[in-house]
């Protein structure tokens, strides 16, 4: 099967398999998962199209992780759930939700919603542009799909992956101040949230690797009282 890629993720599994079910016949290609820590195992392993997410899942809340989703992709994410306050969907939808529905629901409701927020985002992404997604900054090359950093002498710069997910996280922001908050959503997993004193550390060990002189920084720049800012011309 071609079709775009799905991420079923919800920890009911009659309600994930009658929508996996239903969206196969659709002509999708699906995967799903019962927990954030399946979802981001998924994550790390598959080129993902579009995620449908429920918000009460049994190791993590979805508007968390909505929020980390957001600092490392821009793929769609539909929410499936029961919650069906206003306060939830507005918050679900200010933090990078694209599209908010509630169970129950039509399953060719929900198939029309995925086909098009599909088609506004452009769809299944081909295999030239996943490995193309790379960022370059002050001559440097980000590549995302292949988690590598190329130097501007070519020199292949070993990251580990949370220096590697927070400079992502700066790059996909140029010029912009990200709060160490924003930064510490990058690197959580699995309900595991460190203190924001290691965001600092990350940032030194990435200053160190990017040759920018630590009392001086050229690239990554400390703008006081707010967080860190990846300066780019």
């Amino acid at each position: 099967m071609t079709g775009p890629h799905l991420l079923i993720v919800e920890d009911e599994e009659f309600i994930r398999q009658l929508v996996a079910a239903y969206l196969e016949k659709e002509g999708y290609r699906l995967s799903v998962a019962g927990s954030a820590r399946a979802m981001h195992d998924i994550l790390d392993r598959e080129q993902i199209d579009l995620i449908v997410l429920d918000l009460g899942l049994p190791d993590e809340d979805g508007l968390t992780l909505i929020r980390q989703l957001r600092t490392r992709s821009a793929v769609p994410i539909v929410v499936l759930t029961a919650r069906q306050t206003r306060d939830d969907r507005i918050t679900a939808l200010g933090i990078g939700a694209d599209d908010y529905v509630t169970k129950p629901v039509d399953p060719q409701e929900l198939t029309l919603r995925i086909a098009n927020l599909l088609r506004r985002s452009g769809g299944k992404q081909s295999e030239d542009t996943q490995k193309h997604d790379v960022l370059v900054f002050g001559g440097w090359s980000l590549d995302i799909s292949a988690n590598a950093l190329r130097a501007p002498d070519g020199a292949d710069i070993v990251l580990t992956r949370a220096e590697f997910d927070i400079l992502t996280a700066l790059a996909r922001a140029p010029n912009r101040v990200l709060s160490r908050d924003f930064l510490l959503d990058a690197i959580s997993r699995d309900g595991d949230s460190p203190g924001d004193r290691v965001i600092d550390v990350m940032i030194s060990r990435l200053r160190k690797k990017l040759g920018d002189d630590p009392r001086r920084p050229i690239l990554i720049q400390t703008v006081t009282g707010r967080g860190y800012r990846l300066s780019v011309s």
